[in-house]
């Protein structure tokens, strides 16, 4: 029998096809690996680069090309183990290397997801896939996170900086929450739900970016009173990639290519347009006028929300939630940010405080009120139902609400003490005379050879404008400056 024979026949054994492979499971969670990769890989390097101002198009991407690279290296030396492995505390896991080959080759399993079942036996989480494929694939997440979390400082952290605190962050706080939710810790044995990373991923980067922005600094006040995108249909092809990656984000959180992986990539994709047409129409109500930025927030806040209850609500309750996630972010955006004075003086870039901060914790909330009990049983370990169903849901909504605050509260403390040990070696926020100049400054280096910063041209006031050249010429220089 050749090779090709021996690939596709069920029944075949070799050895690299072992009898508890399924190949369509692998696929599909390589697959979505490489949706949630895209989703940072081009995706926010794209969305990033071009909803700044044009100063900050470079250092905006090198932010999130950098975490990214930064976090994978982390992940398979130390991190992977710490978030999935075997226990250190009960938030904690054991670092350890995820490089050995006898080690990715063998069956995934996450050994302290252990539980009980109502049989009476005992069951771990064990994907019908390899190590390698799970170890990837978790990678995703945390990349992704970091990158979420740029949003809130760019345009002025320090480069430097946030090249130290990338690892730092990942180690010291990314990895207690994942363990403590997903790898086997005390929140998941206690039963909290999270489906694909509300609390792990949306409110761990928006606490954590609103914390970061604070002890960071502002932008320079020319820019915070006008910071307009340097390409909206860049940013645009961004947000696409963001949407359609979340598909693979949210549908391969079951580790199977199972009924709950479809009922979770329809759910993410309604609750995500739900959500982008009721921002758009408040925006049209108060406004006047419809905002792209707007609908891309609406869109974001969408997708952050049905992420801890993808696969466990119904349909119709996606549309509940989407109605929700366009709303209630957009009111403490548009409304309560500009009647909080602390709100005011912290300069969040992106707003990811509240299209993820606040979207991942009403997500979180309202699947402790929707998960529909049939739904639940497809991929969770324990007998759960949200409060609307009755039963145990009313204690399931108050498990809920204690998660996040654990959350909260061990991202404002993590976050505040790695950057005051950063800040000891390394200043935060880049010096006022690069601020004013930008990436030409901190990369010597431009995104375009264009004029302006999506200023319309005046020759009244701009004709006589004579450009003094940059002291910053050390740098590499692009062909188009040169010729």
């Amino acid at each position: 029998m050749d090779a090709d024979q021996i690939a596709y026949t069920t029944h075949e054994i070799s050895p690299a096809v072992p009898t508890w492979l399924n190949k369509g499971d692998n696929a599909w969670q390589m697959t979505a690996s490489t949706l949630v990769g895209f989703q940072s890989m081009p995706g926010l390097v794209i969305l990033y680069a071009s909803i700044v101002k044009k100063k900050w198009a470079v250092n905006s991407a090198f932010m999130a090309l950098y975490a990214f690279a930064a976090v994978l290296i982390c992940w398979v030396l130390l991190c992977y183990r710490m978030a999935f492995g075997d226990e250190l505390l009960p938030f904690w896991g054991k670092g350890a290397p995820a490089l050995g080959q006898k080690y990715l080759v063998g069956r995934a399993k996450v050994p302290e997801s252990r539980h009980r079942v109502t049989t009476g036996a005992y069951e771990a989480t064990e994907p019908f896939y390899p190590m390698a494929t799970l170890v990837y694939f978790q990678f995703t997440f945390a990349a992704i996170t970091l990158i979420l979390l740029a949003g809130s400082v760019l345009g002025r952290m320090n480069i430097k900086a946030w090249m130290a605190f990338v690892p730092l962050w990942l180690i010291f706080s990314y990895t207690v929450g994942a363990f403590s939710l997903w790898g086997g810790g005390f929140l998941y044995h206690w039963g909290v739900i999270d489906y694909s990373g509300g609390y792990v991923i949306h409110l761990s980067s928006g606490i954590s970016g609103l914390t970061a922005a604070y002890w960071v600094g502002p932008r320079l006040k020319s820019d915070r009173e006008r910071f307009p995108p340097n390409n909206v249909l860049l940013m645009l092809a961004g947000a696409g990639l963001l949407w359609m990656g979340w598909s693979g984000f949210n549908g391969g959180a079951p580790y199977a290519a199972n009924i709950d992986s479809s009922i979770a990539v329809l759910n993410t994709n309604v609750c995500a347009a739900t959500s982008l047409l009721v921002w758009t129409s408040l925006d049209v109500v108060f406004f006047g006028k419809p905002s792209v930025i707007g609908a891309v927030q609406g869109m974001m806040t969408g997708l952050a929300c049905i992420t801890p209850g993808a696969g466990l609500v119904q349909s119709w309750a996606a549309i509940v939630m989407g109605m929700l996630s366009g709303s209630i972010p957009w009111v403490s955006m548009m409304i309560l940010h500009k009647k909080c004075s602390w709100l005011q003086k912290v300069d969040d870039t992106l707003g990811v405080f509240h299209t993820h901060a606040v979207a991942g914790l009403l997500g979180g909330l309202l699947t402790g009120l929707l998960a529909e009990p049939d739904l639940c049983k497809l991929v969770l370990p324990f007998d759960t139902r949200g409060a609307f169903y009755g039963g145990n849901g009313g204690v399931q909504f108050l498990k809920q609400i204690v998660a996040a605050l654990f959350v909260i509260a061990w991202n404002v403390a993590s976050t505040t003490i790695i950057l005051l040990v950063i800040r000891l070696c390394i200043p935060l926020r880049m010096p006022d005379n690069q601020l004013e100049i930008g990436d030409d400054a901190v990369h010597g280096e431009e995104a375009y050879a264009l004029w302006g910063d999506g200023e319309k041209y005046d020759p009244i006031k701009h004709g006589s404008e004579v450009t003094a050249p940059s002291p910053y010429v050390n740098g590499a220089r692009g062909v188009t400056i040169n010729l």
